[in-house]
């Protein structure tokens, strides 16, 4: 808040931060948008379940959650039919394995407006961290108000094509204000967080300094004739839950 220099800027943060209240204070939806279910999981490789079917498991959840809160129901069985499913079911399940025998979930509902703005992009190994920055800069710039700014923008580099858009989303998982472990990309994160901030996108897209609120980044090693870069956007409607079972 302090930051912005807009008086239309900042009279549209406050408008922000009340709704977040209210949300809080009455437990209702943020945004009208609530999402895709996206979730990002974690399951230890001496951990067994037993009975049912793991998929079935997830969908029954998010039928049951999006039904109880009055949620809306946002998915079409099909892209080209555009019937809507009516209980918000398939999820989306990044499926991780690891040593253990927990399971440690992670939900983020994903709205479609800041989704619709997000994109893969192969740059040549030559085009470097400087072609990155350009990338990432312009891909916020041409966003304009679209993704509600300000927004917090996940950066997944290196992979492949698939791998480096999954790595983006994970991305957008770490808390605001939380800070990269490598020292390289902590520093890169925040001179992007600025570079972004220079665009004058602004608050909702009508000009002021608070485009974004964090930057990001997950890497991968990736083919020494690749360089995938993806940008994942989200709105300030950051909404996560985790668990671990």
């Amino acid at each position: 808040m302090d930051i912005e220099e807009s008086e239309l800027g900042k009279s549209i943060l406050n408008d922000i931060v009340k709704n977040a209240e209210i949300a809080r204070d009455e437990q209702v939806p943020i945004c009208q948008d609530t999402g895709f279910s996206v979730f990002f999981v974690r399951m230890g490789q001496d951990l067994r379940l037993v009975g049912g079917d793991f998929n079935d498991a997830f969908n029954e959840g998010v039928r049951q959650g999006y039904a109880e809160g009055y949620l809306r129901k946002s998915i079409v069985s099909d892209p080209l039919e555009r019937k809507n499913t009516g209980d918000n079911t398939p999820c989306i399940i990044n499926l991780e394995i690891v040593p253990g025998d927990k399971l440690e979930i992670q939900c983020a509902p994903k709205g479609g407006g800041s989704e619709n703005m997000s994109e893969v992009r192969m740059l040549k190994p030559s085009d470097g961290v400087e072609g990155l920055k350009d990338f990432v800069v312009e891909r916020v710039e041409k966003s304009g108000g679209n993704p509600c700014p300000p927004v917090i923008v996940g950066v997944g580099v290196g992979g492949t094509f698939d791998k480096c858009a999954q790595l983006a989303k994970k991305a957008l998982l770490r808390e605001v204000g939380s800070t990269h472990p490598s020292s390289y990309y902590a520093e890169l994160e925040k001179e992007l967080l600025q570079l972004v901030n220079k665009t004058g996108v602004g608050p909702q897209g009508l000009g002021g300094r608070v485009t974004a609120l964090a930057v990001h980044i997950e890497a991968h090693p990736c083919h020494i004739a690749s360089f995938p870069v993806a940008v994942n956007m989200q709105c300030h409607a950051a909404r996560h839950k985790s668990i671990v079972l």
